[in-house]
């Protein structure tokens, strides 16, 4: 239990945390696109950019590059990507030396290009909510997990490389 929390009070939000993350993503894109249909922002100086495709598609595919390499980094590392249990090891190496979560930034790169790709504007508003969940519960929980496990070695790595970017 969080220690700013009195006892017997659990965060709501913690409960999130039995959806994996990149649902998270997908879910809260999803309840955008279901607002971007009830309640449309129109906001068509931006929708007719033509260069929107090419900053969607681009951010699209930069994003879930990122996002894959951290995934194939930690497969090959033989550690978990489930937040709250314990990494078998620290990993250090590939996108990890530029972001200490670069699945997440990724996930977020490619979000916002689907948005940009679909001229979608609630997806990346919601996307605020999706990250100050990510800041406030699974990577705080993450961060506790691998300094129990990395202790010093952790520390040292924290204060080399940025939580995000």
């Amino acid at each position: 239990m969080n220690e700013a929390q009195p006892a017997g009070r659990k965060n709501p939000l913690r409960l999130l945390l039995h959806v994996p993350v990149p649902w998270v993503f997908v879910l809260t894109y999803l309840v955008g696109v279901a607002l971007e249909r009830a309640f449309p922002l129109h906001v068509d100086d931006v929708a007719t950019l033509p260069a929107l495709n090419t900053a969607g598609a681009a951010l699209f595919a930069i994003g879930a590059a990122i996002a894959a390499w951290g995934l194939i980094t930690f497969r090959k590392a033989r550690t978990t990507t489930v937040p709250g249990r314990t990494s078998s090891q620290l990993v250090t190496w590939g996108p990890y030396r530029f972001t200490r979560n670069p699945m997440y930034v990724g996930l977020s790169l490619a979000y916002l290009g689907e948005a940009g790709l679909l001229r979608q504007t609630w997806p990346p508003l919601l996307l605020l909510l999706t990250i100050a969940y990510l800041n406030s519960i699974v990577i705080p929980l993450e961060e506790s997990k691998l300094k129990e496990a990395f202790a010093e070695t952790y520390d040292q790595y924290r204060k080399t490389v940025r939580r995000w970017i």
